[in-house]
């Protein structure tokens, strides 16, 4: 049998087990559900939807540390993320906000057209309502916290498009701590063009990939 099929059969094989077994129960309707951490992840792989958490190791874990809240232990992780997640989508249901689940983070995508006017760094007036919601939930739920990772397409220099993703990444966390939700929670990120989610060769593809994702990371113990 040839090598490539028999790497096909067994990927096929792996995706069916992960279904059947990666199952939990829907903590609204106690329903069996697959997992959010797979669907979440098969999304992100198939869809390239979201880039998700960039902040990684010290910085990350001093954010955590530094949030100053208290910490979610064990299995009610996954509730807490559960329920904050049902009150996002409600609250961003038509605003063009993606709302994205993988394991126990929540990222939500937010297209520079909704959000920002070209080259620009201020906030669209139309949005503010839709940021307001997300202040509230994440006020609500505050056993987290936050990167706000700006984006751009591959026009124009590194530079610009570093130092354009880093403003807008700081407009939108600056809003939400006007919202009330605390400093020590937010982690600002300039990305730039280094994480595309499609490719650049299309205008379609550059709309997606200018954007500015929230990802909300629980704060647990150990």
């Amino acid at each position: 049998m040839h090598k490539s099929f028999v790497r096909l059969v067994s990927v096929g094989t792996l995706v069916v087990f992960c279904a059947a077994a990666c199952t939990t129960v829907n903590p609204y309707t106690r329903e069996t559900q697959t997992s959010k951490a797979v669907k979440g992840a098969g999304i992100g792989a198939a869809a390239g939807a979201v880039a998700g958490l960039l902040t990684k190791g010290d910085k990350l874990e001093n954010a955590l540390i530094g949030a100053g809240v208290g910490a979610l232990a064990g299995g009610g992780v996954g509730y807490y993320m559960d329920v904050q997640e049902a009150k996002l989508r409600q609250r961003l249901d038509g605003t063009g906000v993606s709302v994205t689940r993988v394991g126990d983070n929540i990222t939500l995508n937010m297209p520079s057209n909704i959000t920002f006017a070209l080259n620009s760094a201020d906030l669209n007036s139309q949005f503010f309502s839709a940021l307001e919601g997300v202040g509230v939930v994440l006020k609500e739920y505050n056993k987290t916290v936050i990167e706000v990772a700006g984006h751009t397409d591959s026009s124009g220099s590194d530079q610009y498009n570093q130092q354009l993703s880093q403003r807008r990444a700081q407009a939108v966390a600056s809003y939400l701590a006007s919202q009330g939700v605390k400093n020590e929670r937010l982690i600002t990120v300039g990305a730039g063009e280094a994480h595309p989610v499609a490719a650049n060769d299309t205008e379609q593809g550059r709309a997606a990939n200018r954007r500015v994702e929230l990802t909300i990371v629980p704060v647990t113990k150990g």
